[in-house]
């Protein structure tokens, strides 16, 4: 076994985590119904890497994702902090009392689940006849079906309003005395001052440990924050002591930002979010061994027409960095080939350990890497002039610049249910003796470069947002013929999709790693610097502030070796 623990740290980043987690509980349904495709049966993928199985107080058997979920006080809904699998963990005693001067107890009214929640709700106990065969009752669901989608593309509040997993009551996490306005919680030293106490990060650690020592042999741990605000401190906190117990458990790490916050960041004083930027960055990477940065100002803006994102919309703009997530993810869990045998589904299987020494192991010590992704790529036989898939690929991380003549460049590239040409999935071979044609026609190849291949798509759940631009068919084939449409299509339009994601360690990261850099030593390390005193405020001595500033400047030299020499002119 080669178990995968996930952590998922602050609002935006259990959004991408609830997408993520309703891709595969739909690859385990679909899996088991027979009229569906083959290829969901036969995937290879060995979802146990993700999963826990256990069973409940009366002895049912369960399984669940092997997750932390880490959010604000109140954030999770209608959902109970103890799932609906188990029982309700039960509150303390409130008969044992440390204090005696007069109690006020308040207690919030609960959040109605919407009618996505209430209709799986009643699927799940026999409420709701599902019958295929019964015209009448096809029809039925058919007319629930649009309700359930225009209900969440109009009222998802929480990351649970869309989420149709049963979670372990150890995964479920909130951080007792945090604000529930974002606005509000958007600065590492308010993370630290949430902290500060120690209990509650004794809690999570608790809980991380829980699901950590039950593993056979941990392959390593994805990591999602939430870097925007005040969660990058928790997150760095949880990180600090994964570094100490679990010392030789490799960390891939996705520091996420919600496009929202882009507009939101023009009302805030700049030395405060320039600073917070650049001491996030700086922490959250010395604790991990990759480094992913995701955020676009605008993901519409990036992937249109062929998806239709509302970028104000969270659940819409997360479902496209879930589905970068759950490819890079897929050879994680491949099934390992024996030594005389080899799988016709499923090529180039790779644990995390390994992924991080082909992007940071190489000639070049770079551990941040930038992401980019096609949804869905062309066909493999670049029908209608659309290019290879390395030339659709579209970038994730803000804040790059070209790097086609990178020789030193390592990237490694998952491509998941490819076409061939007009609507035939691609074999194995196909794919990957296209890919080897598409990089040596390239003008610049990379140092090295490593390919993951799987014939299964992603599958598109219900909950999944209509983001879908009208050239795209019912399994994620491109039909460019088709009139360009008003309505964007989603689940009930459009099953699955292929998808092709990229890792590349380059020198494109420089400029975002140049502006933390300087951004810090500009406004907290040179003399007289505006913002010494916020850093000060933040619980920061200088000295860990100079070791933050050379932590950045380390990250630079490995681009040029020259490039720290001028760290300490200011």
């Amino acid at each position: 076994m080669r178990e995968l623990v996930t952590i998922q740290v602050g609002t935006y980043a259990n959004f991408i985590g609830s997408h993520f987690w309703n891709f595969q509980d739909e690859l385990l349904g679909l899996a088991e119904e027979p009229n569906r495709d083959p290829l969901f049966k036969s995937s290879d993928l060995d979802m146990d890497v993700l999963y826990r199985t256990g069973e409940t107080q009366k002895g049912i058997p369960t399984y669940c994702p092997r997750l932390l979920s880490v959010g604000f006080q109140g954030s999770l809904g209608s959902l109970n902090i103890s799932g609906f699998l188990y029982d309700h963990i039960q509150s303390p005693n409130p008969d044992v009392l440390t204090w005696t001067g007069n109690v006020a107890r308040l207690v919030a009214e609960p959040h109605p689940k919407n009618l996505f929640l209430q209709s799986l709700y009643e699927e799940e106990h026999g409420k709701l006849d599902a019958s295929e065969d019964d015209p009448a009752s096809s029809l039925t669901k058919s007319i629930q079906d649009i309700a359930r989608v225009e209900c969440l593309e109009n009222d998802v509040k929480f990351w649970t309003d869309f989420s149709k997993v049963q979670y372990h009551p150890q995964s479920l996490y909130e951080l007792n005395n945090s604000w529930t306005d974002i606005n509000k919680f958007d600065n590492y030293g308010i993370g630290k001052d949430v902290l500060s106490g120690g209990l509650l990060l004794e809690e999570m650690n608790e809980r991380l440990r829980f699901f950590i020592e039950e593993c056979d042999h941990i392959q390593g741990i994805q990591f999602v924050v939430d870097d925007f605000g005040g969660f990058s401190a928790a997150a760095v906190e949880i990180l600090e002591d994964i570094a100490d117990e679990y010392t030789n458990t490799p960390v891939l790490l996705y520091s996420v930002r919600d496009p929202c916050v882009y507009a939101n960041a023009i009302n805030q004083k700049s030395i405060a979010r320039a600073l917070h930027d650049a001491v996030s960055f700086s922490r959250l990477s010395s604790y991990c061994h990759l480094m992913i940065p995701v955020g676009l100002p605008s993901v519409r803006r990036a992937f249109s027409p062929l998806l239709l994102v509302e970028d104000h919309k969270p659940y819409h703009t997360s479902a496209v960095y879930a589905s970068s997530m759950h490819s890079i993810s897929i050879p994680f869990r491949m099934q390992m080939p024996g030594p005389a045998t080899s799988s016709t589904f499923t090529s180039g299987a790779m644990d995390v350990g390994e992924i991080v020494h082909t992007l940071s192991g190489q000639s070049r010590q770079n551990m941040v890497t930038s992401l980019a992704i096609a949804m869905p790529p062309p066909s493999l036989i670049e029908e209608n002039n659309q290019g290879t898939i390395l030339r659709n690929l579209r970038s994730l991380t803000p804040e790059l610049k070209e790097d086609h003549e990178d020789l030193l460049a390592t990237e490694s590239l998952v491509v998941q249910g490819a076409f061939y040409s007009d609507g035939h999935r691609a074999t194995l071979s196909q794919v990957e003796d296209s890919l080897c044609a598409a990089y040596q026609r390239e003008p610049s190849k990379p140092l090295f470069s490593r390919l993951s291949v799987a014939l299964c798509p992603l599958p598109v759940p219900l909950p999944f947002p209509s983001i879908f631009g009208s050239k795209i068919g019912q399994h994620g084939e491109l039909e460019y013929d088709a009139v360009q449409g008003v309505r964007p299509r989603g689940s009930l339009d459009v099953e699955s999709i292929p998808m092709a994601t990229r890792l590349r360690s380059s020198c494109a990261i420089v400029p975002f790693l140049e502006k933390r850099s300087g951004d810090l030593r500009k406004y907290g390390i040179a003399r007289g610097a505006p913002g010494a005193g916020l850093l000060c405020g933040w619980g920061f001595e200088k000295d860990e502030v100079d070791d933050m500033g050379e932590h950045l400047v380390k990250l630079l030299t490995a681009f040029d070796p020259h490039s720290g020499t001028a760290s300490d002119s200011d």
